[in-house]
């Protein structure tokens, strides 16, 4: 594959789609979820779409010849994908949170939606 280099993606919008979007969506999604059922703080949601977005951007780099961080004539290229795929996953990762979240408290605290008559 011929590399497209877009502000975006690296080497092909559906590989981007695929890998960044579909897979590690689905799985910053999923760490979401789980921060938002143990009541664990947004730190930990950070830290965990850090190893999130470093194994999005190995499969990046393993399967369709994107840039990785350790051959350091690629290190700069890498990096500003890297935190590409980060916003991206941090995003995803964010609404999966507030979602759950916002199931729980209703689910909780139901009685503070209803109005009083």
């Amino acid at each position: 594959m011929t590399p497209e280099m877009s502000l975006i993606w690296e080497v092909t919008f559906s590989e981007f789609l695929f890998v960044t979007v579909i897979l590690g969506g689905g799985g910053a999604w999923m760490v979401g979820r789980s921060t938002a059922l143990t009541w664990s703080g947004w730190g930990l949601l950070a830290f965990y779409i850090v190893l999130l977005a470093l194994a999005v951007r190995f499969i990046h780099f393993a399967l369709f010849n994107g840039s990785f961080f350790l051959p350091l004539s690629t290190f700069g290229t890498g990096l500003y994908y890297g935190i590409v795929d980060y916003i991206v996953l941090f995003a995803i990762a964010a609404c999966g949170r507030v979602f759950v979240r916002g199931q729980q408290m209703s689910r909780q605290y139901g009685f503070l939606d209803r109005q009083s008559a």
